[in-house]
């Protein structure tokens, strides 16, 4: 008996025991858990906050304070945060960013910002330190649309963009803030009663806040009330049609006249797309105007039957005039804002740019072109479309586009998918095969991560008759509405399913014919592809080209696939 009363008060002792250490543990848990918690904060460094987010730990320059108190920020951080196509004009020795309807350029040794051609004064401009150009950021809050706070005491710039939402709330009692959303985390600063915070977020009874300090973190979500919108989700990008485009290009060259369309309508078309600019030969940067009184005409056409006109701007392939004018800021520049004050005069919605034939060494200045003229087409209310070939041709033809960039700024890219054989093709083969066209729009979207929403599919009203004679292959252009003259009626057209496409091939006077034809059927099927990659819609090149039989084919086609 006294030896089991022994052993259960051994066994109770040892259980005491066990719990003792087991609540010092869980103790020290609590008192050491915290501590191997980093914060984002980088003591003695000015620390950045853009929309909620520490990323002073990332940045690849630090920040600095210059003796007027300006707070500066590298132009590569800028880029990476911020504006990523912010650009040093080293000819000019001036910065130009671009920011939403806003151009701005910042010149080195001159405390000014020129915002849309009106001049902002600034405390400091731009430095140049260690090699790297710094931008005067805390001077900039109107270039970019950010409230922009310095928090002096804790060394922190704080930026929002105006155009984001902003959710604000009090606290119902004294909390600390922690920086995860667990009770083990530590704590990041401490709010009183009845102070505002910002709330970042809510998830799982936890919320995400800023607090005054500038300190972001957790606490319970039962501990915010009165929350209210400071503002909300302002969309500033310009809201695309519901409905899928149906755009023609109605082409005339630069010494004709616009089409006469006067008591004709087009069916299903909403966009047209008439030649009226061309890029002057050696003119630098001066723009060829062929509207006249038939373009005027054309456009009250256009206007009373509700479609958009979206006016091509055309360099006519010419290669040295096109390098010349965007490698050069002065005259770049003179070319957008003549584009710009056209599209004002003649009251159009919008530019469709159509530049080929460039030096591959150009594509990079080519898409500061677009960069450039984007802002200021958005603040004049037009539609800004851009003309590329199929990737992965010729360097001239093809690798002189960065597609992710014209397709990222650009409201619509514009994939001009024909000429697959073209009339410099070694080989007879077709000018769009529905296989090629879906191969090269899979590129687009995922090798160069274009929004298949901005992406407009084009179309030829054309085809080539391929002629094998003694060895040598020639073509010619066969529009559409002329295919049936051209071939022999009595030769049987066979459906290839691959191309999507019906073929024909014969011999005639010892020559050997071979067509791949642009009809209803294969135009059908192209259009189908709007709707399996969520397409913006489709262009065709070029309008009198077609059989009248075709518009009702894409309408059909197109209104089947509007949401």
């Amino acid at each position: 008996m006294r030896r089991d009363k022994r052993a259960q008060k051994s066994h109770m002792f040892r259980n005491i025991i066990k719990t003792i250490v087991f609540l010092f543990l869980i103790g020290i848990i609590f008192y050491l858990a915290p501590n191997y918690v980093k914060t984002d904060e980088v003591k003695g460094k000015v620390n950045l906050i853009i929309n909620n987010n520490n990323v002073t730990s990332k940045l690849k320059k630090d920040m600095y304070v210059n003796d007027k108190k300006v707070i500066y920020l590298s132009i590569t951080d800028v880029k990476n945060y911020l504006d990523k196509y912010v650009y040093y004009d080293t000819q000019n020795k001036q910065v130009i960013t671009t920011y939403g309807e806003k151009i701005a350029i910042l010149a080195t040794e001159q405390n000014v910002i020129n915002i849309n051609n009106s001049a902002l004064n600034t405390l400091s401009g731009i430095e140049v330190k260690d090699n790297e150009i710094y931008l005067p950021i805390s001077q900039m809050s109107n270039v970019y649309n950010m409230e922009m706070t310095y928090i002096t005491d804790k060394n922190t710039l704080v930026m929002d963009s105006l155009d984001k939402e902003l959710i604000k709330a009090d606290i119902s009692q004294k909390v600390a803030v922690k920086y995860k959303d667990t009770i083990f985390s530590k704590t990041v600063d401490k709010v009183n009663k009845g102070s505002k915070v910002i709330v970042v977020e809510e998830k799982n009874g936890w919320s995400k806040i800023r607090t005054n300090a500038g300190k972001i973190g957790y606490v319970k979500t039962s501990k915010l009330q009165n929350k209210y919108y400071v503002r909300q989700n302002l969309n500033d990008v310009k809201k695309q049609s519901t409905a899928k485009i149906n755009m023609v290009w109605d082409y005339f060259s630069e010494y004709g006249k616009a089409a006469n369309r006067s008591g004709t309508t087009i069916d299903g078309v909403n966009v047209v797309s008439p030649s009226f600019f061309t890029v002057v030969k050696n003119g630098n940067g001066k723009i060829n105007e062929n509207v006249g009184n038939n373009g005027l005409n054309y456009i009250n056409w256009a206007k009373q039957n509700n479609y958009k006109v979206w006016a091509m701007v055309s360099n006519n392939a010419n290669k040295d005039t096109t390098s010349t004018i965007l490698n050069s800021y002065t005259l770049r520049t003179n070319m957008i804002n003549t584009i710009v004050s056209l599209a004002n005069k003649y009251n159009l919605d919008g530019i469709n740019i159509d530049f080929e034939n460039m030096n591959e060494s150009d594509k990079s200045m080519f898409s500061r072109f677009i960069i450039e003229l984007e802002p200021k087409l958005k603040e004049a209310g037009k539609t800004l479309s851009v003309d590329v070939t199929a990737p992965d041709g010729g360097g001239d033809w093809s690798e002189c586009y960065e597609r992710d960039v014209i397709g990222n700024v650009a409201d619509y890219i514009v994939f001009m998918a024909y000429d697959q054989n073209g009339a410099y093709s070694s080989k007879e083969g077709t000018t769009a095969g529905y296989n090629w066209v879906e191969t090269n729009l899979n590129k687009f979207i995922k090798r160069e991560e274009i929004p298949s929403n901005k992406i407009v599919l084009g179309m030829p009203f054309y085809t080539r008759l391929w002629k094998e004679e003694n060895g040598n292959i020639t073509s010619k252009t066969v529009n559409m509405k002329n295919i049936d003259t051209v071939i022999p009626s009595d030769i049987q057209r066979t459906w290839d399913d691959t191309l999507k496409q019906n073929y024909v091939e014969y011999t005639q006077d010892s020559a050997v014919y071979k067509m791949w034809i642009e009809d209803e059927m294969s135009i059908k099927e192209k259009v189908g592809l709007v709707r399996k990659y969520n397409l913006a819609g489709v262009a065709s090149w070029e309008k009198d080209r077609e059989k009248n039989t075709i518009w009702a084919v894409i309408k059909a086609e197109l209104e089947n696939q509007t949401n």
